[in-house]
């Protein structure tokens, strides 16, 4: 066989072999949970079984599913509430509610977590096959919209906002209470923690969220070029200027204009956008008309407002102007609860683009990433995964997928870190005797990360 011959025919068997979703049937009932598993296995289905709300949030920690089938009642907790905990870790998972007790007040709370439907008992086993299928052609065509769209180069403001982290949850309430508004939002935070995702949810729950979201970066973009972009020009304005053109503000009618690294732009435009937003009109470049523009306006920063202005970078009264709704995005390495939910987020987005169903991280990559600092936050977190699926991972990611994210030694010297660490493990071990099996438990980690951990540190004994 050719190599192509060889290449077709290992597609066709992985796509033979591919489960036709992932199916968590979390009941404590033994017989119940393996009757509706194995009819979603004659499906064609991958199932498995959870017992309690705790082994379904272990289940679903680092895999994905495409549905949960939730009882109301289980030993541990109500499914309402275990409903809120599985949402937090994988927004995008289609949960059905399953109760022998229907009660409305129940039903109703449910719903509004974003349960799919809530079923009484008896199951009606054909019935509820039809409705796991229902869900997955349901997202199924969700994500061929969402490719197409990509494909044809929309700006898709309606990239999820994933919290599970107290702060972060936080920060949406801000932005549930705020969108409504037409309330300037200003949003700091450092380089990568998604500042440009929360503008766009702001946005996406806005009365504006059917016209146009306009993003613009104004420290790409030369100074002489972005006044411009902002504010439009007429035609003869500057040589090239062949045709009058909008600007961002005016293009953005009834929507949002979103301003990133706002505390770089020049002086003469912080004047500009000032008597912008103080009379809620633009005049072009080149031209002696003001036009009336009706958009919101979000800005963005990645350094402190406060020092901009007092090191002169910022005027005092754009930054009042600015200040109205003040959000903070916490880095990456201060909310560790984020890291599964938006592996599982991130995941679902490169399954899709990638044509893959991997079903989510190992035990060991998951420990591995949590212990991670992040020091890119979120942006790093998903060019990491990326590069996993990128370079060849179709199953599960594993330690071996992610690459090396020890602490880079400076000139030899052991960091603080690794210093703290070395300090850590070898109590244990003395602790534990030196058996390595006590301490990997002890340590909360694998015999296996244990070794390789005392072989990065250079600990004697680590074979």
């Amino acid at each position: 066989m050719t190599r192509n011959e060889i290449e077709a025919e290992a597609r066709r068997t992985e796509g033979a072999t591919t489960p036709r979703g992932r199916i968590l049937v979390v009941e404590d009932e033994p017989a119940l949970r393996e009757l509706v598993a194995r009819a979603m296995r004659a499906e064609g289905y991958e199932a498995e079984g959870a017992t309690t709300g705790r082994e379904a949030i272990e289940a679903l920690a680092g895999r994905l599913f495409d549905v949960v089938l939730l009882d109301m009642r289980l030993p541990d907790g109500n499914g309402v509430e275990i409903l809120r905990r599985i949402k937090e870790r994988d927004a995008g998972v289609e949960v059905v509610i399953l109760t022998g007790f229907p009660d409305v007040t129940n039903a109703v709370e449910a719903l509004k977590l974003g349960a799919y439907d809530y079923l009484s008992k008896p199951v009606d086993l054909a019935a509820l096959t039809r409705l796991v299928a229902q869900i997955l052609e349901r997202s199924r065509l969700r994500e061929e919209v969402r490719s197409l769209r990509s494909r044809l180069g929309e700006r898709l403001a309606a990239r999820e906002f994933v919290a599970a982290s107290p702060a972060l949850l936080a920060v949406k309430a801000v932005l549930v209470a705020v969108a409504p508004t037409s309330s300037t939002v200003l949003i700091e935070g450092e380089t990568g923690t998604g500042k440009e995702v929360v503008a766009a949810a702001v946005h996406r729950l806005s009365p504006r969220r059917e016209s146009p979201f306009l993003p613009i970066n104004c420290g790409a973009i030369p100074s002489e070029l972005l006044e411009s972009e902002l504010f439009g020009h007429v035609r003869g304005a500057f040589s090239g200027a062949s045709s009058d053109t909008l600007g961002l503000f005016r293009a953005a009618e009834g929507g949002t204009v979103f301003l990133d690294e706002v505390t770089e732009l020049a002086p003469s435009l912080q004047v500009k956008l000032l008597r912008v937003l103080q009379e809620r009109q633009v005049r072009p470049v080149g031209s002696t008309r003001s036009f009336p523009i009706d958009c919101r306006l979000v800005a963005a920063t990645n350094q402190s407002l406060e020092e901009a202005v007092r090191n002169g970078q910022l005027r005092s009264d754009l930054y009042y102007r600015l200040n109205v709704v003040r959000v903070v995005l916490p880095p990456l390495r201060e909310r560790r609860e984020d890291i599964p939910a938006l592996v599982a987020h991130f995941l679902r987005e490169l399954n899709n683009r990638f044509g893959r169903r991997v079903r989510g991280v190992s035990a060991e990559a998951m420990e591995h990433l949590l212990s991670y600092p992040f020091p890119g936050n979120v942006r790093e977190l998903e060019h990491l995964l990326e590069r996993a699926l990128a370079l060849g991972a179709t199953e599960e990611i594993g330690i071996d997928d992610l690459p090396d994210l020890r602490p880079r030694r400076l000139g030899g010297a052991e960091s603080p870190l690794e210093r703290a660490e070395r300090e850590t493990i070898l109590e244990v071990l003395r602790r534990t005797g030196g058996d390595k099996d006590a301490a990997a438990r002890e340590l909360g980690i694998s015999r296996r990360t244990l070794y390789r951990r005392l072989h990065e540190i250079g600990v004697e004994g680590a074979g």
